[in-house]
């Protein structure tokens, strides 16, 4: 079957943008995209290969080692190839390379070595007669840099090893830990210089510095993953082999028979990467038997062998589908992108916020166009940045449009704001979402009240506002194709348990615009009711710490609202009764800011922040100079433990959490 065109393009694209990622990041030692993104360009290149294997040719990126040479330093021929590893990012990529393996060779008895797979710079180190005579980089995998002098200075690497072999050569990684590369940036900010872009990056500048002076002074470490000359059977041995010449080789590997044996170790290092020294972004699994592993081969850049199990990436690649406007609680009319569908974070995405018109302009995202996106604050989707030279002829230009998409009202927009907002506070849109926003978790927690019961009582005609949610009954649920008699009655004591609610937790489920959980407990501690608050003027306002005139002035407007006050009627009719306020002031907490990141053992994120919020602490969403606390969950990403590091915010287990507040 010839290859289609669009497919020939996109290849070609693919190659080019790859090629230029490689040459920046391993020779210049400059980042011009997160290795995540392009790891999912490389994967998306392999999978068209597959598919149209007419497409390889010895150029391909997928057909080379990362790598190239810098002036200043003498070439180094490896003796044997230093190879790359090709990546897989699920489980059944995972399997599917095991059964390749078996088609090869049906009596191999699986036996995998595991180990992490570092985030650092790869470096050979050869000893003759036990004294190191030469280190290398990876270079282009059969050219490397000579490197010497400054692996020299090296603490963790011993210059002269126990060994009556004449040659062996051990392989590994050169990091940085994170915490050194930490207190670095800490300097460098202390000094007005531009802190560091990552450790990765700063070890491969260092080792590649013509001064070895400065070299010295950098906190460099190598881990040890391989070694040739040792004349061993097994991977395994090596590693036990290398601890015991003086290297450090991970202790922590595996080795496992079988591929289902693998999934808890993805698992278990996945969790716990955060809280080590140094960044990992995944595993390698390797055929332990060296034997076999040589049987196996090699396959263009790659060995068969051996196979690198990436993480769910922070960030990855994408097209834009289509771009439409989403109208939220507080009118704000925001252009979403419709993206095919990804995986990034662990989960997957089809949609992206893309903010405000004037963000799709600065970026110059289009319809068609490739993209980076991300987890924002490691919840909402966005676009990080367009790849332009992916771009296809027929991309097309996103237009703002004129009128309300849900209820046809003309846009509006202050000059001093970037975002266009339907101004009909009864728009089906905003109607739909502050329902779903008074019931959520971190409002009003009505548990099954979710956006599509929401929808579902919204176009029966049972509800037109929040406060009608108390008036729907039993029978009228029934009636309902969502609901049975077990699912109706539990919507229903849900709703009715919602009646007392802590007053700022009111506050915030009205969906007042700008007023977040944190500017609610500050209402909440002013005021004794939701009645006195509608009372309040400017000026009272503008006193209460951390209220400033826009949020006042949106205060002020929601109460002189008339469908709002009428809501607010019906909430008494119904019985709402908001209990007041009470915040220990006299805790150890108080005024103290939080940031909690990851998943907690002992209580949810929700209860955590009230209970951080009745201490008389507050409770942030995202790490800055101000943050006194950042408490690390299990499976914590590892960018806000970063920021923190570099702001000196101090960090909290799960336990020191808890013994603090308690």
């Amino acid at each position: 079957m010839p290859v289609p065109k669009s497919v020939q393009v996109r290849a070609q694209q693919l190659a080019k943008q790859i090629e230029e990622y490689r040459y920046q990041y391993h020779v210049l030692d400059n980042s011009i995209m997160s290795e995540a993104a392009a790891d999912s360009l490389k994967h998306e290149l392999t999978l068209l290969e597959a598919q149209y294997p007419e497409l390889v040719t010895p150029s391909s990126p997928s057909q080379r080692v990362a790598g190239g040479l810098l002036k200043g330093f003498a070439k180094h021929t490896h003796s044997t190839r230093m190879l790359s590893l090709n990546d897989v990012f699920t489980m059944q990529e995972l399997q599917a390379w095991e059964k390749r393996l078996m088609k090869l060779n049906p009596d191999w008895e699986p036996r995998y070595h595991v180990d992490v797979k570092y985030d650092g710079l790869a470096m050979s180190l050869i000893y003759e007669g036990g004294a190191l005579v030469t280190a290398a980089t990876r270079g282009d995998g059969f050219i490397g840099e000579d490197v010497t002098a400054n692996v020299k200075t090296i603490e963790s690497i011993p210059l002269s090893i126990d060994t009556t072999l004449q040659r062996v050569e051990v392989r590994g990684e050169v990091l940085i830990y994170t915490d050194d590369f930490s207190k670095l940036n800490q300097e460098r900010v202390a000094q007005g210089l531009e802190p560091y872009a990552n450790p990765r990056n700063l070890a491969a500048g260092t080792v590649r510095q013509l001064d070895t002076g400065l070299v010295a002074q950098r906190p460099l470490r190598f881990h040890a993953w391989n070694a040739y000359g040792l004349g061993l059977d097994t991977h395994s041995s090596v590693y036990d082999s290398l601890r015991s010449l003086g290297f450090y080789a991970n202790p922590d590997a595996s080795v496992v028979t079988s591929m289902v044996a693998v999934q808890p170790l993805v698992e278990s290092w996945e969790a716990k990467r955060s809280d080590l020294p140094y960044n990992i972004d995944g595993l390698v699994i390797t055929v332990d038997s060296n034997e076999a592993f040589d049987a196996f081969g090699v396959v263009g850049k790659a060995p068969r062998g051996a196979v690198a199990y990436k993480f769910p990436a922070e960030q990855t690649t994408t097209v834009v589908k289509d771009i439409f406007i989403s109208v939220g609680r507080t009118g704000a009319a925001t252009p979403v992108a419709l993206l095919q569908p990804v995986t990034v974070a662990g989960s997957t995405v089809q949609m992206a916020t893309l903010h405000n018109e004037s963000e799709v302009a600065r970026k110059d995202i289009r319809i068609g166009d490739t993209v980076i996106i991300q987890k924002a604050g490691d919840i909402i989707p966005e676009v990080v940045e367009v790849l332009r030279d992916l771009r296809p002829k027929g991309s097309k230009k996103f237009q703002m449009p004129k009128t309300c998409p849900e209820c046809g009202t003309t846009l509006v927009k202050k000059d001093s704001e970037a975002i266009w907002r339907c101004p009909n506070s009864s728009c089906p849109a905003r109607v739909h979402n502050q329902i779903s926003h008074f019931a959520s978790k971190g409002a009003m927690n009505i548990d099954g009240m979710g956006e599509k019961n929401v929808k579902a009582l919204l176009d029966a005609g049972l509800i037109g506002d929040a406060a009608d949610l108390y008036s729907v009954t039993y029978d009228q649920l029934l009636e309902l194709e969502r609901f049975a008699p077990k699912s109706a009655q539990k919507l229903l004591s849900a709703i009715q348990a919602s009646k007392q609610p802590k007053l700022h937790q009111f506050i915030y489920s009205l969906g007042i615009r700008h007023v977040g959980t944190q500017t609610a407990v500050d209402l909440a501690s002013q005021y004794d009711s939701v009645e006195q608050l509608s009372y309040a003027k400017l000026d009272e306002l503008l006193s209460i710490d951390g209220i400033g005139a826009v949020v006042a002035e949106a205060i002020i407007a929601w109460f002189a609202d008339t469908v709002h006050l009428d809501m607010l009627s019906k909430f008494r009719q119904a019985g709402i009764k908001p209990e007041m306020l009470s915040l220990d002031t006299d805790s150890r907490i108080a005024g103290k800011t939080f940031v909690l990141t990851g998943t907690l053992e002992s209580t949810s994120r929700t209860q955590a922040a009230e209970l951080i919020r009745q201490k008389g602490g507050v409770f942030q969403s995202s790490v800055s100079k101000q943050t006194d606390y950042l408490v690390l969950g299990s499976k914590a990403g590892g960018s806000k433990k970063k920021q923190a590091e570099v702001y000196g915010t101090t960090i909290l287990t799960e336990s020191e959490f808890r013994d603090l507040i308690s």
